[in-house]
């Protein structure tokens, strides 16, 4: 990709995640500084895997869309379909149909609940590039910050039970990735044993101070 391709394409998709977030009143929990450290992970990711697979090359615009787009579908904010039409109508003319379709595969099957219920889904040739997303999406999950903020913005929770959900969710998902098998990549296991202690110390600090 050309270096000026892969900035435009790039300004474009955060602009979109920008505009997107205004209009669904999608709160920063998942809006644009969740991109970036979604899309962030992901590079990281794809770092570490590109010398054993080098497939990936090709895939690299995928990955990059779907780690900034991932959540400008999201069903706790819009109806999931239009999102992922209005994501389509908006990149169509910077993407090609075939990348398109895989960005709107990953990002609509990628979601923790989702991997939960139905299992990872057959992507083929993009099954790493899916990983990858997903993976950098879970890691960013680790921030107890980040889910405080949904529970107050989102779910209009105070923050002493804000901090009581934030406290629920951790000892019951995201601590618990590890264990269940969600990390495939060697980065993110590497990466999920640090954020998985740090986030464990921040939660026993939580229930230690106001529980």
């Amino acid at each position: 990709m050309k270096l000026q391709y892969v900035n435009n394409i790039l300004n474009a998709a955060f602009n979109y995640v920008i505009l997107t977030s205004k209009n669904y009143n999608i709160d920063e929990s998942h809006s644009l500084k969740h991109s970036i450290e979604v899309f962030n992970y992901a590079s990281k990711i794809y770092d570490s895997e590109i010398n054993k697979n080098a497939l990936l090359e090709k895939q690299k615009e995928v990955i990059q869309m779907s780690a900034i787009l991932h959540d400008m579908c999201d069903k706790k904010y819009m109806d999931e379909k239009v999102g992922i039409q209005n994501m389509n109508n908006y990149m169509k003319d910077l993407m090609n149909p075939t990348d398109l379709r895989v960005v709107s595969d990953i990002i609509s099957t990628m979601s923790y609940s989702k991997v939960k219920k139905n299992g990872y889904p057959n992507l083929g040739e993009h099954q790493l590039a899916y990983h990858i997303v997903r993976e950098a999406d879970l890691l960013s999950a680790y921030d107890v910050d980040r889910c405080l903020i949904y529970q107050m913005m989102h779910e209009k929770y105070n923050y002493v039970d804000s901090l009581r959900c934030v406290v629920d969710l951790f000892e019951k998902r995201m601590l618990k990735y590890r264990e269940e098998g969600l990390f495939i990549t060697e980065y993110s296991k590497n990466k999920s044993f640090i954020l998985h202690e740090q986030a464990k110390t921040e939660i026993d600090y939580i229930k230690n101070q106001f529980f």
